[in-house]
């Protein structure tokens, strides 16, 4: 009988020891969940602006700040995420070319950091809008960029950023859900005539 509970004492301090290794298994890293609202867009049609956009309604369009700053520059603010689409405007007459080539250089310096760069052709002959829609996919500073013309005087460049630490799994989200915003501003651009 004591021969038995040797035995069983053994057991269960073998087994309490055994249990109180740490495990080597690696944990999954985990991301917040970010609830968006539904989509819903306005008009962007401001005097003396010479273009108009839809935007989301849960954007707010704020002048443009920044140092460099021109005008009808503005950017489309999401605060509560931390996003901006970024708008800025230029006359385009006898300097198209040159516009259009600063528009790839500005996508194509993010290649270093970027798994692809996708571009996409767009037109819209009925409202004289053409260009140009990148995709950066990978940890760029920006994943979506854009630029449409009326390829004779008007010129828009959009670009979306965050504010935050570039980390292409946790943005990925986000990245879809903006991105989509992005390219409903891009194909609703229209020109105002005369500035």
């Amino acid at each position: 009988m004591r021969m038995h509970f040797i035995v069983i004492g053994l057991t269960l301090t073998t087994l309490w020891f055994g249990a109180c290794r740490n495990s080597s298994t690696p944990k999954p890293r985990g991301y917040f969940r970010i609830d968006f609202p539904a989509k819903e867009y306005t008009t962007f049609d401001s005097l003396p602006f010479p273009y108009t956009f839809q935007f989301p309604v849960y954007g707010k369009v704020v002048k443009d700040n920044s140092a460099i700053t021109e005008p009808f520059w503005v950017n489309v603010d999401f605060p509560a995420y931390k996003a901006r689409i970024h708008i800025s405007y230029k006359d385009a007459r006898g300097r198209l070319d040159s516009l259009t080539e600063d528009s790839r250089i500005l996508a194509y310096k993010h290649a270093a950091k970027a798994d692809a760069i996708n571009e996409k052709f767009y037109t819209n002959p009925d409202e004289k809008v053409y260009g140009i829609l990148y995709q950066i996919k990978g940890n760029a500073a920006n994943a979506w960029q854009f630029y449409v013309t009326d390829s004779t005087e008007h010129y828009l460049r959009g670009a979306l950023y965050f504010s935050v630490k570039t980390n292409k799994d946790s943005l990925a989200p986000a990245i879809n859900f903006f991105g989509d915003d992005l390219i409903h501003l891009m194909e609703t651009v229209k020109w105002k005539n005369g500035k």
